[in-house]
C-alpha cells in the first residue's frame, strides 16, 4: 500500500483541500505576502487572509499584521508537529473516556478476556443503565461494583440481585444496592442485562482462577437480551433465596419499566395496602379495546418476589379491575395478557 501523500495527512487534521493549497503555498515560500500566496495557491487574496486566520489558529502559520504590508509566516515543520502531537495527547483521555461509556455498543459482541476487564465492564454497564438491571455475581466481588448497584438504585432502576458463592448464614447487607435480591451458594456464570439490551456473561471459573483460558462475552443486541434475562429469571433466580427486597416506594409514582411497576405493587400488596393503577398501552388482541386501563390491582403473577405465583419466569402481570371489567396487563412484548403497557402510574386505593 502506498503511503499517504501529504495532502491525504492534511485532511485527516480537518483540513479543506483550499486550506491545503494555501498552506503549501505558504510553505513553499516561507514568509509572504498574502497576494503572492493567493497566486502560488490559485486562490483569492480575501480567501488567503480567511485561511490564514484558520491556519494561525491551530498553530499551523503566524499573520504579522503589525508591518505593512502584512505578510505570513509558516511555523517550522517541527514546531506544527509538536503542536498537533501536544493536541493528540490531549486528545486521548478524553476520547479513551468516551470509549469506555460507549463500549460495547459500539459492536454487537466483544470478547472479554480478563478479570479486571470484567469488572470494568459491569460497572460501565450498570453506570448507563435506565430502567432495570438483572446481575449475577459472586459475593467476594460484590463490593467492586456496590458504588454503581446504589448509584443505580439512587437513579430509580429496577436491580434483581442473585449474590452467589453464600449463604443466608453469611449473607451480605444489600440495602441499597438492590430492590430485590437472593443468596445462593452456589457458583453461577456472572450474568448482567442492563434495559434489557447490553449484557455481559462470564463463565463462573474466569473470576474464582487467575490465569485461566476461558473469556467472557459482552454484548449490545436487542434480540439478546431479552434471552439473558429468560435465563437469568428461569435457571438460576428461581434456586436462590431471598435475603432482601427494598422498603416499598412512596406513591403515587409512575413507571416506564413495567417489571418495576410489577414489583412496587407486590411490595405494597405483602404490606397489605390496596393499589391502583393507571396503565397507557395497547390492547393486544380487540382492535376496539381500551388504550388506557384505570382501576384495582385485585392480583399479580410475578417472580422477583416471595412468594412468587407467575406461571413461567418471565411474566409479570397486573390484574386490573376497571369500571368495564377486569384485564391483564403485561409489559414491553406481551403476549398471553390482554394489554400491553408502556407506562403504569401506581397510588393508593
Amino acid at each position: 500500500m502506498n503511503d499517504p501523500s501529504i495532502e491525504q495527512l492534511l485532511q485527516q487534521f480537518g483540513l479543506s483541500d483550499k486550506e491545503i493549497d494555501t498552506y503549501l503555498a505558504i510553505l513553499e515560500q516561507g514568509e509572504a505576502k498574502a497576494s503572492v500566496i493567493a497566486d502560488e495557491a490559485d486562490v483569492s487574496k480575501r480567501h488567503v487572509y480567511s485561511v490564514a486566520e484558520t491556519l494561525a489558529d491551530r498553530g499551523f502559520v503566524e499573520v504579522n499584521d503589525h508591518v505593512v504590508p502584512t505578510t505570513i509566516r509558516a511555523h517550522s515543520p517541527e514546531n506544527v508537529v509538536d503542536t498537533l502531537a501536544d493536541g493528540l495527547e490531549k486528545m486521548e483521555p478524553a476520547l479513551e473516556s468516551r470509549f469506555s461509556q460507549a463500549a460495547p455498543r459500539s459492536e454487537s459482541f466483544e470478547v472479554v478476556k480478563s478479570r479486571v476487564t470484567v469488572l470494568k465492564r459491569i460497572a460501565e454497564l450498570l453506570g448507563r443503565a435506565e430502567g432495570e438491571v438483572m446481575l449475577a455475581i459472586p459475593y467476594r466481588l460484590l463490593d467492586d461494583v456496590a458504588t454503581e448497584l446504589r448509584d443505580a438504585i439512587e437513579r430509580d432502576v429496577l436491580v434483581v440481585l442473585l449474590v452467589t458463592g453464600t449463604d443466608l448464614d453469611d449473607g451480605p447487607d444489600l440495602d441499597g444496592l438492590a430492590s430485590v435480591a437472593r443468596v445462593w451458594d452456589q457458583p453461577t456464570p456472572t450474568i448482567l442485562t442492563v434495559d434489557r439490551e447490553l449484557g455481559l456473561v462470564a463463565p463462573p471459573e474466569m473470576l474464582s482462577r487467575a490465569n485461566n483460558a476461558t473469556q467472557a462475552i459482552a454484548f449490545a443486541q436487542e434480540q439478546l437480551g431479552p434471552v439473558i434475562v429468560g435465563s437469568f429469571l428461569g435457571n438460576y433466580f428461581p434456586m436462590a433465596s431471598e435475603i432482601y427486597a427494598a422498603d416499598p416506594e412512596p406513591l403515587p409514582t409512575t413507571y416506564r419499566d413495567f417489571r418495576h411497576a410489577v414489583l412496587q405493587a407486590a411490595l405494597h400488596i405483602r404490606t397489605g395496602s390496596a393499589v391502583r393503577a393507571h396503565v397507557t398501552g395497547r390492547p393486544l388482541h380487540d382492535e376496539d379495546g381500551p388504550t388506557e386501563l384505570d382501576g384495582v390491582v385485585v392480583d399479580i403473577r410475578q417472580s422477583l418476589l416471595e412468594p412468587t405465583n407467575s406461571s413461567f419466569p418471565v411474566e409479570n402481570t397486573l390484574i386490573i379491575e376497571t369500571n368495564d371489567g377486569t384485564y391483564n396487563a403485561g409489559g414491553q412484548g406481551a403476549f398471553v395478557e390482554d394489554f400491553e403497557a408502556s407506562m403504569v402510574e401506581l397510588q393508593f386505593q
